[in-house]
Order: C-alpha cells, then sequence, then structure tokens
C-alpha cells in the first residue's frame, strides 16, 4: 500500500465519505438514464456500461479473472443466477423504467430494496422477522404505494399506474433475489467476482441488445453520447463498488445500510439542478415513510455493530 493512501486510510471520516460518493454515483446514473431517453435505447445503455466497466476493470481485475476460473467452472449455476439478476436484468429494468417515469420516482422505490431483502430471505430461508420489524416493512411498502399512486385516488381505483414505477417495482425485487442469493457465491476474489460478473452479465444481454439493434436501431455516437456512456461505465458501475464495498468493510452492513436513503436525496437534488423536475408532496411524504420503516426495522433488529469479514 502507498504510504499516501495508508495515512489516508487512516481518516475516520473516509468511509463515511466513500459511502456518500456510492450514492451520489448511483443517484447519477438514474438521473443520466432519464437524461439521455430518446437519444441511447435502454438495453444498448445497460449493455454498453457493463462492456466499458469490464475492459476499464480487466488491468487489474485479469489475474483474478485467470485464477477465479476453476471456481467458476465448479460452480457455474449461481454464478450465472448472480450475474443475471445482479447485472444482465436489474440495470436494464432500470433504464428501460426511465422512460416513463422520473428519476425521483425510481431512487425513491429502489429504498424498498432492504425491506424486499427482509422479505425474500423469510420466504427462501425462514430467517426470523419480530413484529416490530414486520411493522417497519409495511411502513416502507406503504411509503412505495404512496409514490407509486401519487397520493391519487383515481389512480387506485382505475389501476392507471404508470408502466414505468411498475417496472422499478420488478428491478427491486430481481436485485433484492441478487442480494439474498450472495450469501450462496462460492469463495472467489472480489476482483474475480466483479470480472466474472461484467463479462456474463453482458454477455447474456447480447442476444436482447441484438434484438434492440434490429428494431429500434442504434444511436449517434456524439460527444455527450460518449461521455454518457464513459459516466455509467466507470462511476455508478466500478467507482460505486470501490466505494461501497470499503465502506462495509469499514462500518459494516448494519450502518452502511441506512446510507440508501440518501439515494433519493441526491437524485431530487440532481433532477431539479439538471432535468428541471418538481419534487412533490407526496415524494416527501413517502421518503418519511420509507426511512422511518428502515428505522423502526433497524431498531427492532437490536445488533451489535461489527466489522463485516
Amino acid at each position: 500500500m502507498r504510504p499516501w493512501f495508508a495515512k489516508l486510510s487512516r481518516w475516520p471520516a473516509l468511509p463515511v465519505l466513500l459511502l456518500i460518493l456510492a450514492q451520489l454515483f448511483w443517484a447519477g446514473n438514474g438521473v443520466l438514464g432519464q437524461g439521455v431517453r430518446g437519444v441511447i435505447p435502454p438495453i444498448s445503455l445497460a449493455f454498453w456500461r457493463w462492456v466499458l466497466a469490464f475492459f476499464f476493470s480487466l488491468p487489474f481485475t485479469w489475474p483474478h479473472l485467470r485464477r477465479d476460473w476453476p471456481v467458476v467452472r465448479a460452480n457455474w449455476p449461481i454464478i450465472l443466477i448472480l450475474s443475471l439478476t445482479g447485472i444482465t436484468l436489474f440495470n436494464t429494468i432500470q433504464y428501460a423504467a426511465l422512460q416513463t417515469t422520473s428519476a425521483i420516482n425510481s431512487s425513491l422505490l429502489q429504498t424498498l430494496m432492504p425491506s424486499v431483502i427482509i422479505l425474500l430471505s423469510w420466504i427462501l430461508f425462514r430467517e426470523k422477522i419480530s413484529g416490530r420489524q414486520g411493522v417497519g416493512v409495511l411502513i416502507c411498502i406503504a411509503g412505495a404505494v404512496l409514490v407509486v399512486t401519487r397520493a391519487d385516488w383515481a389512480i387506485v381505483r382505475g389501476l392507471r399506474f404508470v408502466w414505468g414505477d411498475i417496472l422499478i417495482l420488478i428491478g427491486v425485487l430481481v436485485y433484492a433475489l441478487y442480494s439474498v442469493l450472495l450469501s450462496r457465491r462460492p469463495a472467489m476474489s472480489g476482483g474475480g467476482f466483479l470480472a466474472w460478473s461484467f463479462l456474463l452479465g453482458f454477455l447474456m444481454l447480447s442476444p436482447a441488445y441484438l434484438w434492440e439493434l434490429s428494431t429500434a436501431g442504434g444511436f449517434a455516437l456524439t460527444w455527450p453520447v460518449a461521455a454518457s456512456l464513459l459516466y455509467v461505465g466507470i462511476f455508478p458501475s466500478i467507482l460505486s463498488f470501490l466505494c461501497w464495498n470499503y465502506g462495509v468493510v469499514v462500518l459494516g452492513s448494519n450502518r452502511s445500510g441506512l446510507f440508501v436513503n440518501l439515494l433519493p436525496v441526491f437524485t431530487a437534488a440532481l433532477s431539479i439542478l439538471l432535468l428541471g423536475e418538481i419534487v412533490r408532496w407526496f415524494h416527501l411524504a413517502g421518503l418519511v415513510l420509507i426511512f422511518g420503516g428502515m428505522l423502526l426495522f433497524n431498531r427492532a433488529r437490536r445488533m451489535a455493530w461489527q466489522p463485516a469479514a
């Protein structure tokens, strides 16, 4: 480790800063996904995001990629499922959803992720949930319902939901499944898992990408488009991963999970600044409910903080 980095790593505020940066980069991904709709088709954006992320990370992950090949070959079903849910499907669904919903709605609904993870853990592996935890989950769901329905009873009565919001909820379910199944990941290096996930993710996305090219066409590689692709290939893909993992290792998963609630805050700020979106009262009310539900859930767990392994 270089001396300057060793000195920086002893800075107490560093993990907090990196966790905040991870949310900022992910918020930028959602805002950009909405900003380039009509310019870059959603599947193309997802495909090139992971192609670029793979090749940009390759100089650092190549030794791990080769070394972990026997592990991947012996455990290919779970590796494929993790790559499919975490890379191929989730971000493609997110970009498709942003064709019809706002970046603010998308980020708010994604804060449901911890609650859905808890529910899937109970359904698949029978992890226990207390009564207070269940109430916290229900409060989070109520916040999501408020955002999706826009507090308009006519939408509920007429079932005229925005399709993008429904897609985001499907994406949340897909990524929650990915998160739950991560506990079944075979023993391999972090760099190897990252590189193999990127590689398999964009390979499995290739048929859908070719279909989109044949039906919707491609996109013009202008300087703004190139800059957008570079952003999604580097910041929310590689740098967010590194920032998030470092923060989780130092602070632990329990404390780090609360930083997810910064995602809608950053998304709202960037959306107002760059896209001219307007924050409505039901966005704020939904955020309060989701955040309050998560605080209640985490308080109910009463888990002592320990650094992640």
